[in-house]
């Protein structure tokens, strides 16, 4: 069984709470870990969340760990620097919308309590010491937060300790913390590649391998440093670290790549962080070695973690239970004064249509169709002549959950289409590596339904109940209810609707 503590560390001094008309806050969470101190500010809307600030401090608190037993008495200085700061910076806030946890490298020194005491000393901060078991857990709902449909096992790469734990049904279950980061491996001293694969190895065989997968989420800022120079190495032109993919042999490559490289070698690298080269070799080493021992086919990055899973269980269920892709498409357009049941209204008006041709996504496409009607209004306050484009790469690179990199492109193209008629959308390049012909075709026709309806209905939502959109055979049939015909089948709605009976390849039928 997991346990389920309270993660809400308690902050004194309390002043007004934070929250912000339209249901939405903002919540914030102090990461002491075994290499990073970190604070980071979100903006909670419903189920989507959105990171509006992020500050780290590398103090490398675990750096002398696996020696002394210890913590660095240097990192403690940095991290109480960067705590000091990192309250300052919340004066004002309500205790009960601060986070506040520490990691392994906390959690594992003799002077670990020590260090605790003079934080809420000197900061007025009470670190909640996060079990090993607990941290993965974290580490899991993080991953759920970000792609609820993930399944498989959840990997955590921290600077002492590697945390593994199992998805099953949407849950995590049966977490490990191995001593496996950089830190508890040797980092920064220089990597012998062969020795130090065979300490990893043991220490794998010994209590990692009940989690053998085929799909493996990594979680943690060395793997996704090594994502982006993968994606720097294959030309991948859509550089979003989140839920970016790599078959079993992509990742060893990189992995056995990084692994052999100098400290030299790594500084003149482009895209790698430069305070990660003294053990990014080390966090290759591992990955390269769980892919092995864990027979794992494909890598999934997640941008989201511990972090992430903390607010996912603080959420009321009703709320957490929600897309995140949806909800976040919704976020992302609404504006003061604007119908916010647009979306909806035309995700019901256009599906009796759409649900009848093939799914170009399986499953997936109702999802898909939701979202794309939420970004309807997604132009609103851009320039109308540059909407299309606008649309397109605010979609194309949203920091919204929920979505691979292929339904990434595939709503980017429908939000295009829905603002232009142009054939071609922007990074023509990007599109065609990421998306299929028909999936690109599609996105063309679900943008095209969309601005259909809005032009029908004036963006008015309760107008669209007057009008219905279908297919028979052949034909898309756009029909009006009595007496409503020359007030929603004009000559521009004729335009649009021919727009999409072309998209769709079908012959057009007002009546």
């Amino acid at each position: 069984m997991w346990p389920r503590a309270d993660s809400r560390a308690l902050a004194p001094d309390p002043g007004p709470g934070t929250f912000k008309d339209l249901g939405s806050r903002q919540t914030a969470v102090i990461d002491v870990g075994s290499n990073s101190v970190r604070l980071v500010i979100y903006r909670l809307e419903g189920r989507a969340i959105w990171t509006v600030f992020n500050e780290k401090a590398l103090a490398g608190l675990g750096r002398d760990l696996p020696a002394t037993g210890r913590l660095s008495p240097d990192g403690i200085e940095t991290a109480l620097l960067a705590l000091r700061r990192f309250r300052a910076a919340l004066s004002g806030w309500d205790r009960s919308d601060i986070f506040a946890v520490a990691t392994a490298a906390v959690r594992e020194a003799s002077d670990g309590p020590a260090f605790l005491a003079r934080v809420e000393l000197e900061t007025g901060l009470r670190l909640r010491v996060l079990s090993g078991v607990e941290e993965a857990r974290y580490a899991a709902l993080g991953v759920l937060a970000g792609q609820p449909d993930a399944t498989g096992v959840v990997g955590d790469m921290g600077g002492s300790s590697l945390e593994l734990v199992h998805l099953d049904g949407g849950a995590p279950r049966d977490g490990v913390t191995l001593p496996l980061g950089p830190f508890a491996l040797g980092a920064p001293k220089p990597l012998d590649v062969d020795k130090m694969r065979k300490v990893i190895d043991g220490r794998i065989d010994k209590s990692g391998v009940r989690f053998r997968t085929r799909e493996f989420h990594a979680v943690g800022g060395a793997w996704r440093n090594l994502a982006l120079l993968h994606m720097e190495m294959a030309d991948y032109p859509l550089r979003v670290a989140h839920q970016y993919e790599m078959s079993r042999s992509d990742a060893v490559d990189v992995a056995r790549f990084v692994a052999r490289q100098s400290k030299a070698s790594l500084e003149r690298m482009q895209g790698l962080s430069k305070k990660r080269f003294d053990t990014l070799p080390y966090s290759a080493l591992v990955l390269d070695a769980l892919i092995e021992r864990l027979g794992i086919e494909r890598i999934v990055i997640s941008a989201y973690g511990l972090r992430e899973g903390l607010l996912l269980e603080a959420m009321p269920p009703e709320e957490a239970a929600q897309d995140p892709l949806i909800e976040g498409c919704e976020a992302l357009t609404t504006v003061r004064g604007l119908s916010c049941d647009l979306g909806m209204a035309l995700h019901d008006w256009l599906d009796p249509a759409f649900s009848r041709l093939p799914p170009v996504f399986g499953a997936r496409e109702p999802t898909l169709t939701a979202a794309a009607c939420r970004l309807a209004d997604l132009g609103a306050r851009l320039h109308p002549d540059h909407r299309g484009e606008l649309a397109f790469e605010q979609v194309l690179r949203a920091p919204i959950a929920g979505m691979n990199h292929p339904e990434r492109a595939f709503l980017a193209c429908a939000a295009f289409a829905r603002h232009s008629s142009a054939p071609a959308t922007p990074e023509p390049g990007t599109v065609s590596k990421v998306l299929s012909v028909e999936r690109r075709q599609r996105a063309r026709a679900l943008g095209s339904a969309i601005r259909l309806g809005c032009d029908l209905s004036g963006r008015n939502a309760s107008l669209l109940g007057h009008s219905t959109l279908s297919i028979e055979g052949d034909r898309l049939i756009l029909r009006a209810q009595e007496g409503w015909s020359d007030m929603l089948l004009g000559e521009q709605t004729a335009k649009r609707a021919q727009t999409l009976a072309q998209a769709l390849k079908l012959k057009l039928q007002l009546g």
